[in-house]
């Protein structure tokens, strides 16, 4: 396979690209190395370009090749030994082994509490860097990818909520950078009543001279043999609803060593993400270690008055950064659903040609090429408001999240349609990687909240946050340094949506509840688009400041075009050529002198109405 040899000036050349697998997939997507540039401190940059170059070279090579091997052997259970005995054993091909122990050698998890990291800028892991080692990850296997970041998520909320014995027991083995030492962690919230109502959980826990013992069932356990589970349960003597839910770690042995009471009754026979083991669990007088407070005790967080129940709250730090983690799956088989066509495209011929060269093929691939752009754009913006502590940041991150779900899981399942599509008949067949992108992206709408919980999680975020200020202070922020020709009409066109997306928020917010209940999809979308378009138009402007180059500028205006400008005939008529003039640019990384794009840009809005 040759080296594609991506640089400033020639982007990628897709002829030279034999297999996607073998690629240091860092090197291989100029848009994240730009990315690392505007996002990363100064001091950072290097310490991030080497990791991310590290992780983009293991994950891109032995783990994609392992992949498509675990997925053909996925977990299996073994509930008996020999001798009759229950053991519950989930047993794992070797592919997938070796593909955790290169991980967590290579500092997946383990990387951001060392001192390395605590010797930059921030004092923690750049959220760059930990979301690319994500994007890479779930560009090769999201299914591995749920079970890393299910212990990610895990050793956070131990760390900040475990009783100190607690914490010293399972934290160094949740962060560990030597896989022989490390344990997964999970998150285990779904009930075969309750689905997404989390109210209506009935999973029991009785206080004992020995400790909490947790009873009960859950139907929908993903990283079913993590060493420490963590979920919801409600005291006897606790009030209904969400508020008299505790939040518990329940580990898989006891304290002497013991199996703990944790009975599963089989693993789920899933469509896609088969790395991770997912199935149906019973706790019986289960051991479990209740994080925080005692009901009844002061919370801290809440000052001096007693409050019994934050399980949920505690459980929600869990699920944000679960639903993170979704988002940035879907964002992963975007980027791996675009790279898998673009390649394919540029070596498949048919009447004769390439299929690179048929216009309908090109505008697939522009259009695939800037959703991921804008997935990206809107994706890393999250991690970036996440990662800071000021008020503003956390409403912005807490709105942000959803919105990078919805969108990303969504479009992670249009681009492996797409991708199929381009591979023909080729791409229905198993042995080659579209299938399976396909059957991954699948589960993604469905995790952590279906589309329809997660719009109305946005709805939520704004009554009781007012999330869409802090969300309109940075599209504002945005769009105010979109001052250069090459990016002005689009920033207009941007602030026009902006207007109409206000409009819709007061319209709403005054409308009957069932109305709002109703619109709440098309707003999340709408919020989405004018998101998505103001981060491009920023990075467009960056772009043009620092490179000198127009190429995002014109990724931007595509975006806004097609997604906020209103196009008479279907768009037919509109003049718009941009897959044919610019399709080298944007599908290969080429950049744009900015004095072509106005001229471009005035042809392709001479017809739009004013």
């Amino acid at each position: 396979m040759a080296d594609p040899g991506p640089t400033q000036h020639q982007g990628l050349d897709f002829r030279a690209i034999d297999d996607v697998i073998g690629l240091n997939w860092y090197d291989a997507d100029p848009n994240l190395r730009q990315l690392v540039e505007r996002l990363a401190a100064p001091e950072d940059r290097a310490f991030a370009e080497e990791h991310l170059r590290h992780m983009g070279g293991v994950i891109g090579g032995p783990v994609a090749a392992r992949a498509e091997i675990t997925d053909k052997h996925p977990p299996r259970l073994e509930q008996y030994d020999r001798w009759g005995e229950e053991v519950n054993e989930v047993v794992h091909h070797q592919s997938a082994l070796d593909t955790k122990r290169d991980l967590w050698n290579a500092g997946f998890l383990g990387l951001r509490w060392t001192d390395e990291v605590r010797r930059t800028r921030a004092g923690h892991l750049p959220p760059v860097v930990n979301t690319g080692f994500l994007y890479f990850l779930n560009q090769a296997e999201t299914g591995m990818a749920c079970g890393i970041g299910m212990t990610a998520s895990a050793a956070g909320i131990v760390n900040r909520h475990a009783p100190p014995e607690v914490r010293d027991r399972f934290l160094p083995h949740l962060t560990a950078m030597d896989y022989a030492e490390a344990w997964d962690g999970a998150m285990f919230l779904t009930e075969i009543r309750g689905g997404s109502d989390l109210a209506a959980s009935e999973c029991a826990a009785v206080k004992t001279p020995d400790g909490w013992r947790i009873n009960g069932s859950k139907w929908f356990c993903s990283n079913l043999d993590a060493e420490a589970i963590l979920a919801l349960a409600r005291t006897e003597d606790g009030p209904a609803g969400l508020a008299g839910l505790l939040m518990f770690l329940i580990p898989q042995r006891r304290a002497d060593g013991s199996r703990n009471g944790i009975h599963v009754r089989r693993l789920k026979d899933k469509l896609g993400t088969r790395a991770v083991p997912t199935g149906e669990v019973d706790f019986v007088d289960a051991e479990a270690y209740l994080m925080g407070n005692e009901p009844g005790a002061a919370t801290p967080e809440r000052g001096d008055t007693p409050r019994e129940k934050r399980g949920v709250n505690r459980m929600m730090e869990m699920v944000q950064s679960s639903r993170f983690g979704v988002a940035v799956m879907g964002l992963g088989i975007m980027r791996r659903s675009f790279l898998e066509a673009a390649v394919y495209a540029h070596h498949r011929t048919a009447f004769g040609e390439l299929l690179v060269e048929f216009p309908l093929v090109r505008e697939t691939l522009v259009d695939m090429a800037v959703e991921v752009e804008a997935g990206c754009a809107l994706t890393f913006e999250a991690a970036e408001a996440g990662a800071r502590k000021d008020p503003l940041s956390r409403r912005l991150y807490r709105i942000l999240v959803p919105l990078a779900k919805y969108r990303c899981a969504r479009r992670g399942l249009d681009l492996a349609i797409q991708s199929v599509e381009i591979h023909g008949g080729n791409g229905y067949i198993e042995n080659w990687p579209a299938a399976r992108q396909l059957r991954d992206a699948m589960c993604h709408p469905i995790w952590e909240g279906t589309e329809n919980i997660i719009c109305l999680d946005v709805l939520r975020s704004m009554r009781k946050e007012h999330a869409e200020e802090a969300l309109f202070a940075r599209i504002d922020l945005a769009l105010g340094g979109s001052e250069h020709p090459a990016v002005v009409e689009t920033a207009t066109a941007v602030g026009r949506g902006v207007d109409d997306l206000r409009e819709a928020i007061a319209y709403l917010d005054q409308a009957p509840e069932q109305v709002r209940l109703l619109n709440a999809r098309r707003l999340t979308d709408y919020m989405a688009d004018v998101t998505q378009a103001a981060l491009l138009v920023e990075e467009a402007a960056w772009e043009l400041e620092h490179k000198g180059s127009a190429r995002k500028a014109i990724v931007a205006r595509y975006f806004a075009s097609r997604r906020l400008e209103e196009h008479p005939i279907r768009g037919i008529t509109s003049g718009e050529r941009t897959p044919l003039d610019f399709f080298e640019p944007i599908v290969r990384y080429q950049p744009v002198s900015p004095s072509v794009l106005p001229a471009a840009a005035l042809r392709a809005s001479a017809s739009k109405p004013r």
